[in-house]
């Protein structure tokens, strides 16, 4: 039986493409340039604009760590926590992405962790797996995305101005 793989929230990011053309989805205002993630696809968030068509942007695939800390806690609903499952704590990363002048937060990438970041290091975003339902051998497989370091041809993570 194979297993449905759906993003936690569909329209966020592709689905279905290599890691490497993985990107997270925005929207741009036409009028003012403003770029929306999460997307905005009704009207045109910045209070000095006056509206205008929205269209869906890729975001930078990289973007330099803005801060990080880690979840040493179970989260509330929506998140699925397990009761019974060990807790393992996860880590959460603020990603400064240049071009579109915002901050992205998600969840690094499995075996990140907190001594493996810096403020001002080169992150990148990946695809992740959130949760998975009933593994064996059917359910869904609950998609999201992940920041990863961006690591050099030999190995060392790559550091940025702090």
């Amino acid at each position: 039986m194979s297993r449905t793989r759906t993003p936690v929230v569909a329209g966020w990011f592709t689905e279905g493409t290599v890691e490497k053309d993985f990107r997270l989805l925005g929207t741009r205002c036409c009028a003012c340039s403003s770029v929306f993630f999460p997307r905005q696809d009704t009207f045109c968030r910045n209070p000095g604009c006056t509206g205008g068509e929205l269209v869906e942007v890729p975001l930078s695939r990289r973007g330099t760590v803005w801060s990080y800390t880690d979840g040493r806690y179970r989260p509330p609903a929506p998140y699925i926590s397990d009761p019974d499952a060990p807790w393992e704590p996860y880590v959460l990363i603020a990603v400064e992405l240049a071009a579109e002048r915002m901050v992205v937060l998600g969840q690094a990438a499995p075996g990140v962790g907190i001594g493996d970041l810096t403020v001002g290091m080169t992150v990148e975003v990946v695809p992740g797996v959130l949760n998975e339902d009933a593994p064996q051998g059917g359910g869904t497989v609950w998609t999201t995305w992940h920041w990863r370091p961006v690591t050099t041809a030999t190995g060392a993570a790559q550091g940025g101005a702090a």
